[in-house]
C-alpha cells in the first residue's frame, strides 16, 4: 500500500514552509476578500444622467439620485434608468455606422412598418422618429413589461391613423407638420394611460414618399398637376391683363359718351334758347330783325369764301370791286 505520511516529505523544505504559511493565513485572505466582496456590492455610482431603482428580492423599494450610494448586498438590485438622455425610435429606416462621421440610412426590413394606407386610397411610403425620455422609471421598469416595444407598436398605430385620415397629396406636402404634430400628441396620450413612464420629446417626419413600385406614376401624375396649375396661373395672369384694360376702355368710352351726349344736349338747349328768344324779336320787328339776321349771316359767311368777285346782273363795275379787294389784302393793281 501507499503510505501518505512520507509525502510530505517529499516536499522540499523551503516549499513545504510556503504551504504552511498559506494554510495559516488562509483563513484571513478568505475572510478579506468575502469582505472586499461585500464592500463593492454595497455601494454603486449613479450617472448624473441617470437615476437607481432598487428592488429588494424584486420588490421595489426606493428610488436613489445621482452620486455615490449604498445597498444591502446579495439582497438588493440596482437598475440604473437614463432619466436625462434623450433617446429616439427611428420608424421606415435604420441609422447605420454611427460611430464615424458619415452616417448611413438603411430601409432593409423595414417596409412593413412604413408603408402605409392614406385616406384616399393610396399608398404612402413614411419614415418618421420619435425622441423620447424616461420621466417615471418605476412605471417604466415595472408597469410594462417591455415598454420600447410597446412605444413602438403605439407610434405605428398612431402614424397609421392619423395618415388615414388624410390624402396622400396632404401628407406629402402641406400636411405633414399638422400629421407630426397629432402624432405627437395621440402617442403621449397612449403612454400616459399605458403608464410607460415615458415623456414624447418630439415626432419628427424624416421622409414621405410614394412606394418604389408606383413612384413613377406618381411622379407622372404631380408633374401633370403642376402643368396644370402652370396653365391655369398663366390664364389668370392673361385674364388679369386684358379684362381689366377692356374694363377701364369700356369706361373710358362710356364717360366720353356721356360727355358728348351732354354736350350735344347742352348745345341744343342754347340754340333752342337762342332761337326762342330770335323769335319773340321776330315777333315784335319782323323786318328789322329779318335784315340783322340776314346781316349776322352774311358777316360769317363772307369771310369763309375767300377771293370773290361781286357783280351786278349786267357784269359792270367790276375793276373798282377788285382794287377793293387788291387794297383789302395790302396789294396794288399793277398799271396798264
Amino acid at each position: 500500500m501507499y503510505n501518505t505520511e512520507n509525502v510530505g516529505n517529499n516536499i522540499p523544505e523551503p516549499l513545504r514552509k510556503i504551504v504552511k504559511t498559506i494554510l495559516k493565513y488562509i483563513k484571513p485572505i478568505i475572510v478579506g476578500i468575502l469582505l472586499l466582496i461585500v464592500a463593492l456590492s454595497s455601494f454603486f455610482q449613479v450617472q448624473p444622467e441617470e437615476l437607481g431603482v432598487i428592488t429588494r428580492f424584486g420588490e421595489y423599494i426606493r428610488t436613489v439620485d445621482p452620486g455615490l450610494n449604498a445597498k444591502i448586498p446579495f439582497a438588493e438590485t440596482v437598475y440604473k434608468v437614463p432619466v436625462e438622455r434623450q433617446q429616439k425610435e427611428e420608424f421606415g429606416f435604420r441609422t447605420t455606422d454611427t460611430r464615424s462621421l458619415r452616417t448611413g440610412y438603411s430601409k432593409d426590413g423595414t417596409e412593413d412598418e412604413s408603408i402605409m394606407l392614406t385616406g384616399d386610397l393610396n399608398l404612402a411610403d413614411v419614415e418618421w422618429v420619435v425622441q423620447y425620455r424616461i420621466d417615471n422609471p418605476y412605471n417604466y421598469l415595472f408597469k410594462v413589461k417591455n415598454p420600447i416595444s410597446t412605444l413602438r407598436d403605439m407610434s405605428e398605430a398612431a402614424m397609421r391613423q392619423i395618415v388615414g385620415d388624410r390624402t396622400v397629396n396632404e401628407v406629402l406636402t402641406v400636411g405633414r407638420t399638422e400629421v407630426a404634430n397629432k402624432v405627437h400628441l395621440l402617442v403621449q396620450e397612449l403612454s400616459t394611460e399605458y403608464s410607460l413612464g415615458i415623456k414624447i420629446d418630439q415626432v419628427i417626419l424624416q421622409d414621405v414618399n410614394p412606394p418604389d413600385a408606383v413612384k413613377a406614376a406618381f411622379n407622372a401624375v404631380n408633374q401633370a398637376q403642376q402643368e396644370k396649375e402652370t396653365l391655369i396661373n398663366e390664364a389668370k395672369s392673361a385674364y388679369n391683363k386684358v379684362i381689366p384694360k377692356a374694363r377701364g376702355q369700356a369706361k373710358e368710352t362710356i364717360q366720353k359718351a356721356k360727355g358728348y351726349a351732354a354736350e350735344r344736349v347742352n348745345n341744343a338747349q342754347g340754340e333752342v334758347a337762342r332761337f326762342s328768344d330770335l323769335y319773340k324779336e321776330y315777333i315784335k320787328a319782323p323786318e328789322v330783325t329779318r335784315r340783322r339776321i340776314y346781316l349776322e349771316t352774311m358777316n360769317k359767311v363772307l369771310p369763309q369764301l375767300g377771293n370773290k368777285i361781286i357783280t351786278d346782273g349786267k357784269g359792270n363795275n367790276v375793276l373798282p370791286l377788285l382794287q377793293m379787294q387788291m387794297q383789302s389784302q395790302g396789294k396794288q393793281p399793277k398799271a396798264n
